[in-house]
């Protein structure tokens, strides 16, 4: 193949978007690989659709290798057999609904597991088909609230995703090992340095799950791992070390003080340690126990339901954690004190929550036995050695405070937790039963009994792949792509105003002769400069550049990467380039 600057549909740009936020966004648009066409959506440009098809293909390859078939199913899908398994309700206004003109409602497809599973159902029988592994590379839509960070959050998105159905858990298992591996040959194919970690099911449900992370500092998911271990997890699933329970009767009788203007925890820590509360002078943040009121909503459901969450006061509640623990409810900070003259604020205990008939779950280190300075449900008012089992009982715990660098590793006794930011790249589910119980995907077994299928669902998101790699490849002058994704494996510049436009163009010639993927700066309006600029701006591995002594037989290479450059004969080239290499 081999592609002209002069001719192709290409236009650099020297300034950043006004919208970009990120590196990817920023180079992707300034190099010409997408262009936006409206919020989270873009239009891929040639350069850009050869970089997306190369990273599809790698995803494709992998899949195929351990035994996925592929399909395509349609993106606009009936809304059935989403109310079927409550889906069309848990996703809320996440998915794009729309109706017929007969009336009949119907969405874009935020993903395929139900269409997975009455395929299933409806083209097999019996135990001898099994295992099955299918697959698409699909165009899927979500509703973002705030669209975001180019192809980093989209509205509509490239997304490969794959099911397994198998006859038992072992057969499960063993597909999901599979995927798991071949996940981890396609990331390292494409470049990318990421993270397994341990992950919540969220919607889709299911028991393990885990991600891969891209680490990249502008990254929307954090993840922690551990400096003594190997566990590593996205902060919504870290699960904290509970406290040691003691005995809630060996305490001291609650006290109340009064402390007036004390509605935050580092004023009630000031005076606290100033009037000597409970004879003590050296109360912290941890000793408080800070009680933060939400409101839950179910989908379906248009009465909001009042929950309070128990955490120590030097902890913030993550709303993220939140959210992740409670869906598909939705969660907002309750607003609503002036209708709730009951609920103080700045003052709320546990002690009257269960008399209030509100739901109280509570951070796991809010354990029984222990003691806490908390709200004593009355203005101005604090008490001290609160005891969780004695004067109040919580209703469960809850993982909703913030995880914070530094604190114990939940897996292994002398490790702590560091933390880091990734974007999302790949998720593995282990689904189990939900959708082929909804669907009663049954076949016959071995002795004739029926058996319901256990399925796994596994997706990568393609398009955010290449936003991935181009945030981890990059530099202040512009994008530096691994050759397995690039969108040639040759840049040819011609430099100069005489014959190096066509001497350019005759090499490139040769080049794409021997399976090279080339692009020719065959351009005769722009300076040598500008050529250089756009070379590094768009970022293929290896530049040549045909410039004044292609007249002797010399050209230079360039590698975009290391910057090295080295002055060689075209015979030379030739075979320092070899043949188009495997992605």
């Amino acid at each position: 193949m081999l592609l002209r600057m002069s001719t192709l549909f290409l236009r650099t740009l020297r300034e950043d978007p006004a919208d970009a936020e990120v590196p990817s966004h920023r180079l992707l648009v300034r190099a010409g690989y997408v262009r936006r066409a409206a919020p989270g959506g873009y239009t891929w440009l040639p350069l850009g659709r050869l970089v997306l098809d190369r990273v599809t293909e790698v995803v494709r390859e992998e899949m195929v290798a351990i035994g996925g078939q592929e399909v395509l199913f349609p993106a606009l899908l009936p809304r059935e057999p989403y109310e079927t398994t409550g889906r069309w309700t848990e996703y809320g206004d996440d998915i794009f609904t729309l109706k017929d003109r007969r009336g009949a409602d119907y969405l874009l497809g935020p993903t395929h597991e139900e269409m997975a599973a009455l395929l299933v159902r409806d083209t097999f029988t019996s135990y001898r088909d099994f295992p099955v592994s299918i697959f698409q590379v699909q165009t899927k839509y979500r509703d973002e609230a705030r669209p975001r960070a180019g192809l980093l959050r989209g509205r509509e998105f490239l997304m490969k995703d794959s099911y397994s159905f198998d006859l038992d858990r072992a057969g499960l298992a063993a597909a999901y090992d599979r995927h798991r591996a071949a996940y981890q040959r396609i990331f390292d194919r494409l470049g990318l340095e990421y993270t397994i970690v341990a992950a919540t099911s969220g919607a889709m449900g299911g028991s393990a799950s885990e991600e891969f992370l891209a680490a990249t500092p502008v990254g929307e998911d954090s993840f922690v791992g551990c400096t003594a271990c190997d566990y590593a997890a996205n902060t919504e699933a870290v699960t904290t070390p509970p406290a040691p329970a003691g005995d809630p009767h060996a305490r001291p009788a609650t006290q109340v003080h009064d402390t007036p203007e004390t509605p935050t925890i580092e004023s009630l820590v000031a005076l606290a340690k100033a009037r000597r509360l409970a004879g003590r002078t050296d109360w912290t943040a941890g000793d408080t126990l800070k009680n933060v009121v939400v409101e839950l909503r179910r989908p379906g459901s248009d009465e909001p339901e009042l929950l309070v969450l128990g955490i120590p006061g030097d902890r913030e509640v993550d709303l993220k954690r939140l959210a992740a623990v409670l869906s598909p409810a939705t969660v907002t900070m309750f607003d609503g004190f002036a209708d709730r003259p009951e609920l103080v604020r700045g003052y709320i205990g546990p002690q009257l929550l269960a008399k209030l008939g509100i739901r109280y779950l509570v951070d796991p280190r809010v354990a029984p036995g222990t003691a806490w300075l908390t709200g004593a449900n009355e203005p101005g008012r604090h008490a001290t050695d609160v005891v969780c089992g004695r004067d109040f009982t919580p209703d469960g715990t809850i993982e909703a405070a913030e995880v914070r660098a530094g604190d114990r590793c939940p897996a292994c006794r002398p490790g702590v937790l560091t933390i880091r930011r990734g974007i999302e790249i790949g998720h593995v589910f282990q689904l189990g039963r939900r959708y082929t119980d909804a669907f009663r995907v049954d076949v016959l077994g071995r002795d004739g009994k029926p058996v319901r299928l256990t399925m796994g669902c596994y997706g990568i998101g393609v398009s955010r792949a290449v936003a991935a790699i181009a945030e981890q490849h990059h530099d202040e002058r512009g994008l530096v792509w691994p050759a397995a994704v690039a969108p040639c494996d040759v840049h040819l510049v011609a430099a100069g105003k005489g014959p190096q436009a066509e001497a350019a163009l005759e090499l490139g010639g040769q080049l794409a002769g021997r399976g090279l993927r080339v692009l020719v700066d065959d351009r005769t309006h722009v300076s040598a400069g500008v050529k250089f600029a756009d070379a590094e701006l768009i970022g293929i591995p290896r530049a040549v550049v045909v410039g004044r002594r292609w007249t002797d037989g010399y050209v230079e290479l360039r590698d975009r990467a290391t910057g090295e450059r080295t002055e060689l004969p075209v015979p030379d080239l030739l075979d320092r380039l070899g043949t188009a290499p495997r992605p």
